[in-house]
């Protein structure tokens, strides 16, 4: 059938003017959307914040090689230092330790460490239980308008979370028992880590406020760590049978492996937290290199000059000085002067292990706060000196080399008073709940049968 030549006409006639009538709606309605983004300088003065997907997989990565870190590097680290009856014993300490902050951490942890109450002391309880959290949050990096997922940057400083605590058990290893452990990390975290966390890294905290440089971790872990580890050992006393019973490490090579583990992981705990990959994360990252090169050089010279020989021991230790002295440093310094942190850690860190500890008579028994404590001080100063542009460093801030190591002190000083009578009073209090020692005889046998019902190696 046939359509007249009119209606044809007509159809046509109608089609057209729809066509036209859509187009220039769609057009009025552009307009009405990009006129006002045009003309409101407020609109377009504030471009949207920018997510880019290769800083989230190097953050992704980052928290990944932390975790690395703590399960099995600092375990088999630590696990290699102690006798093999008490093997297991450390084995199970940090990976309880890690699964318990993980919890505490996604309940209350993170939002005192980082909440929205403007306190320069903790963040508040705004985001307790994770609260208002959703894949679309973003948290800010260090470049304006750029982000990464806020799920991302939890987990991120949640292994930090994780790593700090289990870093102070190797100063009593041997002798707590377990239940101990687990009372006194949850305490611990909840009224010394998180609030320090606070006062460096959020920008409402007093330390970030006094201008002190931390770049990943200085004074929160590793300051933090070696104080609490200090007091522990004063507080527990001696291992039984301490300067007459052969205490020697059981596996140097597992302490080796452990050495290892940690330094590649390191690569995470200092170029992560440029938070994002670009030029900064790879000045942290050789940065590690060169400072721990540094000051494994520089303990193994020293040994050889006092003793005669270079150790293992002697190496991992050095090892774990010189990424410990960079960790605040990292993203500050130039790669030379890396190197110089590095061996000066070294140096001091062996004369408290050699010399210091063994003058006082203090039982820190894997040397935490000798390698951790010193360490974390002579590099979070070393940072304030290395920062400066005559010396390599980007020159980060307005001050002087003075006033920076002096709001570094300041900074040293603060953790330091906190973490030390915080960690006294809940070590006190751990006793009187559940008592710190196991018994002698427990002790004697080895925590891995007397805690744990097993043991590491079967003849």
């Amino acid at each position: 059938m046939q359509v007249p030549t009119s209606l044809k006409t007509a159809a046509r006639t109608a089609l057209l003017g729809a066509l036209t009538l859509g187009a220039l709606g769609t057009v009025a309605a552009f307009a009405q959307e990009a006129i006002p983004a045009a003309t409101d300088p407020a609109a377009a003065a504030a471009p949207a914040d920018v997510m880019n997907k290769g800083d989230v997989a190097w953050m992704l990565t980052s928290s990944l090689l932390v975790l690395f870190m703590a399960l099995p590097g600092l375990a088999l680290f630590y696990g290699g230092l102690v006798r093999a009856k008490n093997m297991l014993s450390v084995l199970m300490q940090c990976t309880m330790i890690v699964a318990l902050v993980i919890v505490i951490w996604t309940f209350y942890g993170y939002s005192m460490a980082f909440g929205d109450a403007a306190s320069p002391y903790w963040g508040g309880l705004g985001k307790a239980f994770l609260a208002g959290v959703t894949p679309d949050s973003m948290a800010a990096t260090f470049t304006k308008g750029v982000v990464i997922p806020e799920y991302v940057f939890i987990v991120f400083q949640m292994t930090f979370a994780c790593i700090t605590p289990a870093l102070i058990v190797g100063a009593f290893a041997e002798r707590i028992k377990f239940s101990a452990v687990l009372l006194f990390v949850t305490l611990w975290v909840t009224f010394v880590y998180f609030p320090i966390a606070h006062m460096v890294w959020d920008s409402d905290g007093l330390i970030y406020g006094w201008g002190a440089l931390d770049f990943a971790g200085g004074t929160v872990v590793h300051i933090n760590a070696g104080i609490a580890a200090l007091v522990g050992a004063l507080v527990i006393g001696k291992r039984t049978g301490y300067g007459k019973d052969n205490m020697a490490p059981h596996s140097m090579t597992l302490t080796m492996v452990g050495a290892s583990i940690l330094w590649v992981g390191w690569f995470g705990f200092n170029a992560g937290s440029n938070l994002e990959a670009n030029g900064g994360a790879a000045l942290a990252m050789i940065n590690t290199f060169t400072a721990t090169a540094g000051a494994i050089l520089a303990w193994v010279l020293i040994e050889v000059v006092a003793r005669g020989k270079a150790s293992m021991l002697g190496a991992a230790s050095g090892m774990v000085a010189g990424l410990v002295a960079v960790t605040p440093a990292a993203g500050f310094v130039g790669p030379v002067g890396a190197i110089f942190l590095g061996a000066i850690a070294s140096v001091v860190c062996y004369f408290f292990v050699a010399v210091v500890k063994i003058k006082l008579g203090y039982d820190d028994s894997l040397d935490v706060f000798g390698i951790h404590g010193v360490g974390g001080i002579v590099g979070a100063l070393g940072t304030g000196i290395f920062n400066a542009k005559a010396l390599g460093g980007i020159g980060y801030g307005e001050m002087s080399i003075g006033g920076q190591v002096w709001t570094q002190f300041l900074a040293v000083s603060v953790t330091v008073i906190w973490c030390g009578i915080g960690s006294l009073v809940l070590y006190k209090l751990v006793d009187l709940l559940v008592g710190l020692r196991p018994t002698v005889e427990a002790e004697r046998q080895g925590l891995d049968l007397t805690s744990h019902g097993e043991v590491a190696y079967h003849s």
